[in-house]
């Protein structure tokens, strides 16, 4: 019996000792497995989420132990879900970056300093122009890196226009587009849609026109409420004038959407708009979501000045997030992004025209007819007509962009005057940014 008990103990430790083998055995390959997912974050419209997630699975074809967990969502959603990620310290790894945004997030310390991995070699940044990089340096930080170059563009309905003999025109002060819309909705029945609900650019827009800046570190850069009055005036008079698209079409759309733009989206003339103020990288996406008998074509955005309105602007920045736990990793797929021409022949310039020159210059060849119109358009009516880019907005431009919307919605509705509104926003305003 003894016997027995001992060989059964002795059996017992063997196992235990198997068991305990095979475990540090499954330990060690989990220790020793280097595989790396990265959350990559981006806006934008079905064209962008394709070629995106095609660019993706081709990293990984090529880094086999870095993955990704690819997200994106519509410009509206897109910012109030990241503002509760970095509420929550769950931001992704890699983010898509606006310029409106960038002094925000960096000056919170959401963003990683990418110099680290620039003067390593993980990320290189050599072919990018001096001045296009400095776009996304705060504070002597690298926090962004831009990914393409684009500029303001007011696109059309090309085909509309044509069918009545109407002519567009570059670099049109605002006097000329309201007389442009006026004409549209005449002969065709159709309105404009003046960035509404999104509108926070085009007034920079205009205030840069007057040779003056929205913001003046923590107060606006204008003399006083008279210099926003341009601005809601448009809306007031559109509205009473019936040329400007209604505010209850927006309703039920979310803002920013391509595919539900009033340009695109409508079966009827007065509810439907013949223009979007947008920006020049998104003409492809117009182009796609467009019924197949609209040609679109592209201009510059109105204003009293338009060579001081206009400018040459980082389309969007790729960032990687403090709450990121493979910030290398990331950067490395920023390099790839930046300066791999396979790549970039997948992205065909979608984001903006390459920022390195090499790829630009690699790239071009290969873009469709699209994105040859969108190069010729900035080469050669704003490169030449332009003035620098505004300074980043302060960070608590955020409140200022939504009393903008709110004030220019309740203009629309007719609540309150343009002369009113623009009281408001300069009164409100200089408070929410002196705070």
């Amino acid at each position: 019996m003894k016997k027995l008990l001992k060989t059964v103990f002795w059996l017992c430790i063997a196992a235990s000792l198997f068991t305990a083998c095979q475990k540090k055995e499954s330990d060690d390959n989990k220790t020793d497995s280097k595989e790396t997912k990265l959350t990559v974050y981006w806006w934008g419209n079905q064209t962008r989420n394709e070629r995106t997630q095609k660019v993706l699975t081709m990293f990984t074809a090529e880094h086999p132990d870095i993955t990704f967990d690819p997200q994106f969502a519509e410009w509206a959603d897109y910012w109030n879900k990241l503002a509760t990620s970095a509420a929550g310290h769950q931001m992704p790894d890699i983010v898509q970056m606006d310029y409106t945004y960038l002094n925000q997030y960096a000056e919170k310390k959401l963003l990683v300093d990418l110099n680290p991995y620039i003067q390593d070699g993980t990320l290189d940044v050599s072919k990018v122009n001096s001045g296009i990089l400095q776009s996304g340096s705060v504070a002597g930080g690298q926090y962004a890196i831009v990914i393409g170059v684009n500029a303001p563009a007011m696109l059309y309905n090309k085909s509309l226009l044509d069918s009545k003999g109407i002519v567009v025109k570059d670099n049109m002060t605002l006097k000329e587009f309201i007389d442009l819309c006026k004409d549209v909705y005449k002969k065709t029945g159709y309105k404009a849609n003046v960035a509404y609900g999104n509108n926070q650019n085009y007034l920079e827009y205009l205030i840069r026109g007057d040779g003056k800046q929205l913001f003046n570190g923590n107060k606006f850069g204008v003399d006083s409420a008279a210099d926003f009055e341009p601005f809601f005036n448009t809306y007031e008079q559109g509205i009473k004038e019936n040329w400007l698209v209604s505010p209850s079409i927006f309703s039920e759309r979310t803002i920013g959407s391509v595919e539900q733009d009033p340009m695109i989206y409508g079966t009827k003339a007065d509810s439907m708009s013949w223009c979007a103020l947008v920006y020049s990288n998104q003409m492809s996406a117009f182009c796609k979501a467009a019924p197949k008998d609209m040609t679109v074509g592209i201009t510059t955005w109105p204003a009293d000045d338009p060579v001081k309105a206009d400018f040459l602007k980082p389309s969007q920045f790729f960032s990687v997030t403090t709450d990121s736990k493979n910030p290398k990793a990331a950067a490395s797929l920023i390099n790839y992004i930046t300066n791999s021409v396979e790549c970039n022949n997948v992205l065909l310039a979608e984001r903006g025209i390459p920022a390195s020159s090499v790829v630009a210059e690699a790239v071009t060849p290969q873009l469709d007819s699209i994105q040859q119109t969108v190069a010729t358009f900035i080469n050669k009516v704003v490169t030449p007509n332009c003035s620098p880019i505004s300074a980043p907005a302060p960070s608590s431009a955020t409140q200022v962009f939504e009393l903008i919307n709110s004030l220019e919605e309740q203009v629309c509705y007719k609540t309150i005057s343009a002369k009113q509104a623009a009281q408001e926003l300069f009164t409100k305003g200089n408070e929410i940014l002196a705070k």
